[in-house]
Protein backbone atom coordinates (compact mmCIF):
# COMPACT_ATOMS: atom_id res chain seq x y z
CA UNK A 1 0.00 0.00 0.00
CA UNK A 2 2.83 2.33 0.99
CA UNK A 3 4.60 1.40 -1.88
CA UNK A 4 1.34 2.46 -4.03
CA UNK A 5 0.96 5.62 -2.48
CA UNK A 6 4.76 6.30 -3.13
CA UNK A 7 4.52 6.06 -6.58
CA UNK A 8 1.31 8.31 -7.55
CA UNK A 9 2.59 10.88 -5.30
CA UNK A 10 5.54 11.13 -7.94
CA UNK A 11 3.50 12.05 -10.46
CA UNK A 12 2.62 15.43 -8.93
CA UNK A 13 6.51 15.91 -9.78
CA UNK A 14 5.51 15.43 -13.71
CA UNK A 15 7.31 17.95 -15.72
CA UNK A 16 4.00 19.31 -17.53
CA UNK A 17 5.34 22.13 -19.12
CA UNK A 18 7.85 19.57 -20.79
CA UNK A 19 5.14 18.06 -22.22
CA UNK A 20 3.31 20.96 -23.23
CA UNK A 21 5.98 22.24 -25.15
CA UNK A 22 6.93 18.56 -27.02
CA UNK A 23 3.10 18.31 -28.10
CA UNK A 24 2.94 21.87 -29.53
CA UNK A 25 5.87 20.96 -31.37
CA UNK A 26 4.70 17.50 -32.39
CA UNK A 27 1.73 19.31 -33.65
CA UNK A 28 3.22 22.02 -35.28
CA UNK A 29 5.29 20.07 -37.15
CA UNK A 30 2.28 17.87 -38.43
CA UNK A 31 1.02 20.90 -39.56
CA UNK A 32 4.10 21.61 -41.71
CA UNK A 33 4.28 17.98 -42.97
CA UNK A 34 0.59 18.47 -44.30
CA UNK A 35 1.62 21.80 -45.98
CA UNK A 36 4.75 20.43 -47.10
CA UNK A 37 3.53 17.88 -49.15
CA UNK A 38 0.20 19.91 -50.62
CA UNK A 39 -1.13 18.84 -53.71
CA UNK A 40 2.19 16.05 -54.20
CA UNK A 41 -0.34 12.96 -55.20
CA UNK A 42 2.40 10.52 -54.50
CA UNK A 43 3.54 12.09 -50.96
CA UNK A 44 -0.47 12.68 -50.04
CA UNK A 45 -0.85 8.57 -50.80
CA UNK A 46 2.05 8.04 -48.17
CA UNK A 47 -0.15 8.69 -45.69
CA UNK A 48 3.08 10.71 -44.32
CA UNK A 49 0.85 12.79 -42.05
CA UNK A 50 -1.17 9.83 -40.75
CA UNK A 51 1.93 7.91 -40.03
CA UNK A 52 4.01 10.84 -37.89
CA UNK A 53 0.53 10.73 -35.83
CA UNK A 54 0.68 7.41 -35.08
CA UNK A 55 4.58 7.10 -34.30
CA UNK A 56 3.34 10.69 -31.80
CA UNK A 57 0.76 8.42 -30.42
CA UNK A 58 3.33 5.50 -30.08
CA UNK A 59 5.56 7.63 -29.21
CA UNK A 60 3.82 9.33 -26.02
CA UNK A 61 2.60 6.01 -25.01
CA UNK A 62 5.96 4.88 -24.97
CA UNK A 63 7.17 8.10 -22.77
CA UNK A 64 4.36 7.81 -19.70
CA UNK A 65 5.56 3.97 -19.52
CA UNK A 66 9.32 5.21 -19.40
CA UNK A 67 8.58 8.12 -17.33
CA UNK A 68 6.60 5.16 -15.16
CA UNK A 69 9.55 3.03 -14.21
CA UNK A 70 12.33 3.89 -12.37
CA UNK A 71 15.48 5.04 -14.33
CA UNK A 72 17.82 3.57 -12.18
CA UNK A 73 16.55 -0.15 -13.93
CA UNK A 74 18.09 1.18 -17.35
CA UNK A 75 21.72 0.92 -15.37
CA UNK A 76 20.67 -2.64 -14.82
CA UNK A 77 19.92 -3.81 -18.55
CA UNK A 78 22.22 -1.42 -20.00
CA UNK A 79 24.83 -3.49 -21.57
CA UNK A 80 22.16 -6.12 -22.72
CA UNK A 81 20.29 -3.57 -24.90
CA UNK A 82 23.47 -2.57 -25.59
CA UNK A 83 24.68 -5.76 -27.36
CA UNK A 84 20.84 -6.38 -28.77
CA UNK A 85 21.62 -3.01 -30.24
CA UNK A 86 24.97 -4.26 -31.67
CA UNK A 87 23.47 -7.18 -33.41
CA UNK A 88 20.36 -5.40 -34.58
CA UNK A 89 23.00 -2.72 -36.72
CA UNK A 90 25.15 -5.56 -37.87
CA UNK A 91 21.46 -7.44 -39.35
CA UNK A 92 21.08 -4.35 -41.40
CA UNK A 93 23.34 -5.88 -43.42
CA UNK A 94 21.47 -8.48 -44.59
CA UNK A 95 17.93 -7.32 -44.43
CA UNK A 96 17.91 -3.51 -44.44
CA UNK A 97 16.63 -1.60 -46.69
CA UNK A 98 18.46 0.75 -49.04
CA UNK A 99 17.50 3.99 -49.34
CA UNK A 100 18.96 6.83 -50.85
CA UNK A 101 22.59 4.91 -51.11
CA UNK A 102 22.50 3.37 -47.60
CA UNK A 103 20.53 0.23 -45.72
CA UNK A 104 19.74 1.82 -42.63
CA UNK A 105 15.89 0.64 -42.26
CA UNK A 106 14.02 -2.48 -41.51
CA UNK A 107 11.31 -2.68 -44.25
CA UNK A 108 8.15 -4.66 -42.15
CA UNK A 109 6.39 -4.13 -44.68
CA UNK A 110 3.63 -1.47 -43.02
CA UNK A 111 6.49 1.02 -41.51
CA UNK A 112 10.60 1.49 -41.98
CA UNK A 113 12.42 1.08 -38.69
CA UNK A 114 15.50 2.61 -38.24
CA UNK A 115 18.10 0.83 -35.52
CA UNK A 116 20.26 3.69 -35.52
CA UNK A 117 17.99 6.20 -33.95
CA UNK A 118 17.09 4.10 -30.87
CA UNK A 119 20.71 3.39 -30.75
CA UNK A 120 21.25 7.18 -29.82
CA UNK A 121 18.95 5.95 -26.36
CA UNK A 122 20.89 3.07 -26.14
CA UNK A 123 24.51 4.70 -26.05
CA UNK A 124 23.18 7.27 -23.39
CA UNK A 125 22.10 4.58 -21.30
CA UNK A 126 25.22 2.41 -21.39
CA UNK A 127 27.63 5.81 -21.26
CA UNK A 128 25.47 7.01 -18.60
CA UNK A 129 26.04 3.93 -16.64
CA UNK A 130 29.41 3.80 -17.22
CA UNK A 131 30.53 7.02 -16.15
CA UNK A 132 28.50 6.65 -13.02
CA UNK A 133 30.49 3.62 -12.03
CA UNK A 134 33.72 4.94 -13.05
CA UNK A 135 33.52 8.50 -12.24
CA UNK A 136 36.48 8.88 -10.11
CA UNK A 137 39.02 7.27 -12.92
CA UNK A 138 37.59 9.91 -15.44
CA UNK A 139 41.31 11.19 -14.82
CA UNK A 140 43.03 8.24 -16.31
CA UNK A 141 43.04 8.30 -20.15
CA UNK A 142 42.89 4.21 -20.52
CA UNK A 143 38.94 4.66 -18.79
CA UNK A 144 38.35 7.59 -21.67
CA UNK A 145 39.96 5.15 -24.15
CA UNK A 146 37.65 2.61 -22.87
CA UNK A 147 34.40 5.29 -22.95
CA UNK A 148 35.53 5.81 -26.57
CA UNK A 149 35.64 1.85 -26.95
CA UNK A 150 32.48 1.44 -25.50
CA UNK A 151 30.84 4.17 -28.11
CA UNK A 152 32.51 3.14 -31.44
CA UNK A 153 31.10 -0.43 -30.80
CA UNK A 154 28.10 1.23 -31.63
CA UNK A 155 29.03 4.07 -33.96
CA UNK A 156 31.57 1.65 -36.20
CA UNK A 157 28.04 -0.46 -37.20
CA UNK A 158 26.03 3.44 -38.16
CA UNK A 159 29.40 4.55 -40.00
CA UNK A 160 29.48 1.07 -42.11
CA UNK A 161 25.78 1.92 -42.85
CA UNK A 162 26.77 4.36 -44.20
CA UNK A 163 25.60 6.75 -41.63
CA UNK A 164 27.70 9.72 -41.64
CA UNK A 165 25.78 12.34 -39.43
CA UNK A 166 24.19 10.03 -36.96
CA UNK A 167 28.05 8.68 -36.45
CA UNK A 168 28.87 12.23 -35.28
CA UNK A 169 26.02 12.39 -33.09
CA UNK A 170 27.24 9.27 -31.43
CA UNK A 171 30.28 10.99 -30.63
CA UNK A 172 29.09 14.17 -29.55
CA UNK A 173 27.21 12.41 -26.99
CA UNK A 174 30.04 10.98 -25.64
CA UNK A 175 32.22 13.82 -25.45
CA UNK A 176 29.13 15.85 -23.92
CA UNK A 177 28.91 12.86 -20.92
CA UNK A 178 32.51 12.55 -20.76
CA UNK A 179 32.96 16.76 -19.59
CA UNK A 180 29.84 16.50 -17.85
CA UNK A 181 31.80 13.39 -15.70
CA UNK A 182 34.54 15.68 -14.93
CA UNK A 183 36.63 15.35 -18.11
CA UNK A 184 39.80 17.64 -16.87
CA UNK A 185 41.26 20.78 -18.63
CA UNK A 186 44.39 18.95 -20.04
CA UNK A 187 42.47 16.35 -21.42
CA UNK A 188 40.42 18.98 -23.09
CA UNK A 189 42.77 20.04 -24.88
CA UNK A 190 43.77 17.24 -26.44
CA UNK A 191 40.20 16.76 -28.01
CA UNK A 192 39.80 20.10 -29.33
CA UNK A 193 43.26 18.84 -31.52
CA UNK A 194 41.64 15.79 -32.27
CA UNK A 195 38.47 17.29 -33.36
CA UNK A 196 40.17 19.76 -35.69
CA UNK A 197 42.13 16.66 -37.17
CA UNK A 198 39.61 13.70 -37.51
CA UNK A 199 37.79 15.35 -40.55
CA UNK A 200 41.07 15.53 -42.38
CA UNK A 201 42.04 12.02 -41.41
CA UNK A 202 38.32 10.86 -42.31
CA UNK A 203 37.73 12.94 -45.41
CA UNK A 204 39.50 9.67 -47.54
CA UNK A 205 37.46 6.84 -45.96
CA UNK A 206 34.13 8.40 -46.75
CA UNK A 207 32.12 7.36 -49.39
CA UNK A 208 31.94 9.15 -52.78
CA UNK A 209 28.37 11.00 -52.17
CA UNK A 210 29.59 12.51 -48.65
CA UNK A 211 32.77 13.30 -50.14
CA UNK A 212 30.47 15.61 -52.61
CA UNK A 213 28.91 16.92 -49.98
CA UNK A 214 31.78 17.93 -48.12
CA UNK A 215 33.54 19.57 -51.36
CA UNK A 216 30.09 20.64 -52.43
CA UNK A 217 30.22 23.27 -49.55
CA UNK A 218 33.64 24.28 -49.32
CA UNK A 219 34.22 25.10 -52.94
CA UNK A 220 30.23 25.50 -54.51
CA UNK A 221 29.98 26.17 -57.89
CA UNK A 222 27.75 29.25 -58.47
CA UNK A 223 27.46 28.20 -61.70
CA UNK A 224 25.47 25.27 -61.08
CA UNK A 225 21.51 25.15 -61.34
CA UNK A 226 21.09 21.72 -60.07
CA UNK A 227 22.90 18.82 -58.56
CA UNK A 228 24.48 18.73 -55.34
CA UNK A 229 23.49 22.31 -54.56
CA UNK A 230 20.53 22.67 -55.83
CA UNK A 231 18.35 22.17 -52.32
CA UNK A 232 20.87 24.57 -50.67
CA UNK A 233 20.06 27.46 -53.24
CA UNK A 234 16.45 26.46 -52.95
CA UNK A 235 16.54 26.33 -48.72
CA UNK A 236 18.44 29.99 -48.94
CA UNK A 237 15.43 31.56 -51.38
CA UNK A 238 12.91 29.96 -48.91
CA UNK A 239 14.22 31.21 -46.40
CA UNK A 240 14.95 34.95 -47.19
CA UNK A 241 11.75 35.47 -49.47
CA UNK A 242 10.17 34.45 -45.68
CA UNK A 243 10.74 37.97 -44.61
CA UNK A 244 9.25 38.97 -41.42
CA UNK A 245 5.77 37.39 -41.31
CA UNK A 246 6.47 34.46 -44.20
CA UNK A 247 4.55 33.84 -47.04
CA UNK A 248 1.36 32.21 -44.95
CA UNK A 249 0.65 28.51 -44.31
CA UNK A 250 0.51 26.95 -47.60
CA UNK A 251 1.61 29.71 -49.37
CA UNK A 252 5.05 29.45 -49.66
CA UNK A 253 6.14 29.41 -53.29
CA UNK A 254 9.80 26.79 -53.19
CA UNK A 255 7.20 24.68 -50.70
CA UNK A 256 3.95 24.57 -52.94
CA UNK A 257 5.87 24.43 -56.64
CA UNK A 258 7.92 22.11 -55.07
CA UNK A 259 11.48 23.27 -55.70
CA UNK A 260 12.08 22.55 -52.33
CA UNK A 261 12.86 19.08 -52.20
CA UNK A 262 12.59 17.06 -49.00
CA UNK A 263 10.90 20.10 -47.60
CA UNK A 264 8.60 17.64 -45.08
CA UNK A 265 11.90 16.21 -43.26
CA UNK A 266 15.79 17.41 -43.89
CA UNK A 267 14.54 21.09 -45.26
CA UNK A 268 11.35 21.46 -43.32
CA UNK A 269 13.10 24.40 -41.62
CA UNK A 270 13.04 26.40 -44.55
CA UNK A 271 9.77 25.12 -45.24
CA UNK A 272 8.19 26.71 -42.14
CA UNK A 273 10.90 29.99 -42.50
CA UNK A 274 9.29 30.93 -46.32
CA UNK A 275 5.56 30.47 -45.04
CA UNK A 276 5.88 31.85 -40.81
CA UNK A 277 8.86 34.58 -41.60
CA UNK A 278 11.31 35.20 -39.22
CA UNK A 279 8.67 35.44 -36.26
CA UNK A 280 7.53 32.21 -36.71
CA UNK A 281 10.75 30.33 -36.59
CA UNK A 282 12.63 32.27 -33.63
CA UNK A 283 9.14 31.16 -31.96
CA UNK A 284 9.74 27.70 -32.81
CA UNK A 285 13.33 27.41 -31.81
CA UNK A 286 12.34 29.51 -28.44
CA UNK A 287 10.00 26.34 -27.85
CA UNK A 288 12.50 23.77 -28.79
CA UNK A 289 15.38 25.89 -26.60
CA UNK A 290 12.57 25.99 -23.46
CA UNK A 291 12.44 22.07 -23.95
CA UNK A 292 16.49 21.40 -23.91
CA UNK A 293 16.52 24.00 -20.72
CA UNK A 294 14.01 21.55 -18.97
CA UNK A 295 15.58 18.52 -19.72
CA UNK A 296 19.43 20.41 -18.15
CA UNK A 297 16.94 21.08 -15.41
CA UNK A 298 16.18 17.54 -14.78
CA UNK A 299 19.42 17.13 -15.04
CA UNK A 300 20.01 19.39 -11.94
CA UNK A 301 17.74 18.35 -9.95
CA UNK A 302 18.55 14.64 -10.21
CA UNK A 303 19.31 12.40 -7.32
CA UNK A 304 22.49 10.82 -8.30
CA UNK A 305 24.57 11.17 -11.33
CA UNK A 306 23.18 8.40 -13.05
CA UNK A 307 19.75 10.14 -13.65
CA UNK A 308 21.71 13.79 -14.36
CA UNK A 309 24.08 12.01 -17.36
CA UNK A 310 20.56 10.52 -18.46
CA UNK A 311 19.11 13.88 -18.73
CA UNK A 312 22.04 16.02 -20.16
CA UNK A 313 22.79 12.89 -23.05
CA UNK A 314 18.75 13.74 -23.85
CA UNK A 315 19.19 17.02 -24.15
CA UNK A 316 22.97 16.74 -25.91
CA UNK A 317 21.02 14.90 -28.50
CA UNK A 318 18.39 17.25 -29.19
CA UNK A 319 20.50 20.38 -29.20
CA UNK A 320 22.44 19.31 -31.42
CA UNK A 321 20.22 17.83 -34.19
CA UNK A 322 18.39 21.25 -33.60
CA UNK A 323 21.94 22.87 -34.30
CA UNK A 324 23.11 20.53 -37.42
CA UNK A 325 19.54 20.60 -39.22
CA UNK A 326 19.27 24.70 -38.93
CA UNK A 327 23.07 25.01 -40.02
CA UNK A 328 22.23 22.92 -43.35
CA UNK A 329 19.17 24.80 -44.33
CA UNK A 330 21.10 28.17 -43.54
CA UNK A 331 24.02 26.11 -45.69
CA UNK A 332 26.65 26.87 -42.78
CA UNK A 333 27.68 23.05 -42.31
CA UNK A 334 27.33 20.14 -45.47
CA UNK A 335 24.06 18.51 -45.82
CA UNK A 336 22.89 15.57 -43.63
CA UNK A 337 20.07 13.18 -42.99
CA UNK A 338 19.53 14.46 -38.92
CA UNK A 339 15.75 15.48 -38.66
CA UNK A 340 15.02 18.61 -36.68
CA UNK A 341 13.45 17.33 -33.51
CA UNK A 342 9.49 16.64 -33.02
CA UNK A 343 9.27 18.59 -36.26
CA UNK A 344 10.74 17.00 -39.19
CA UNK A 345 9.09 14.19 -40.95
CA UNK A 346 10.24 10.94 -39.57
CA UNK A 347 8.92 8.06 -37.06
CA UNK A 348 11.81 6.39 -35.74
CA UNK A 349 13.58 9.60 -35.38
CA UNK A 350 10.33 10.87 -33.42
CA UNK A 351 10.26 7.64 -31.21
CA UNK A 352 13.67 7.80 -30.26
CA UNK A 353 13.25 11.87 -29.32
CA UNK A 354 10.13 10.75 -26.99
CA UNK A 355 11.37 7.88 -25.09
CA UNK A 356 14.44 10.31 -24.04
CA UNK A 357 11.88 12.72 -23.09
CA UNK A 358 10.41 9.75 -21.41
CA UNK A 359 13.78 9.00 -19.14
CA UNK A 360 13.92 12.13 -18.32
CA UNK A 361 10.49 12.65 -16.62
CA UNK A 362 11.75 9.23 -14.79
CA UNK A 363 14.47 11.83 -13.61
CA UNK A 364 12.32 14.35 -12.66
CA UNK A 365 9.87 11.57 -11.02
CA UNK A 366 12.17 10.56 -8.44
CA UNK A 367 14.41 13.70 -7.55
CA UNK A 368 14.73 14.70 -3.60
CA UNK A 369 13.20 17.80 -3.68
CA UNK A 370 10.02 19.68 -5.35
CA UNK A 371 10.76 22.55 -7.17
CA UNK A 372 8.69 24.53 -9.01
Amino acid sequence: MRSGISIASNWRYFDFWLLGAVFLLIIFGVTMISSAIAGNIELVELNLVQRQLIFALAGTVLMLIVAAIDYRLWASISRPMYVITILLLATLYIVGSALYGSARWFDTGVILIQPSEIAKIVLIMILADFFTRNMERMGNLVWIGRSFLTTMGITIWILLQPNLSTAIVMLVLWFTMLWASGLRLQHLLMFVIGAITLPLVAFPFLVDYQQRRVLNFLFPDPNASYGEIYNIQQALIAIGSGGLLGQGYGHGTQVQLRFLKVRWSDFIFSAMAQEFGFVGIVLVMGVIVFVILRCLRAARLASDSFGALLAVGVATMIAFQTIVNIGVNLNLMPATGLTLPFVSYGGSSLLSILIGIGLVQSVVLRHRQLEF
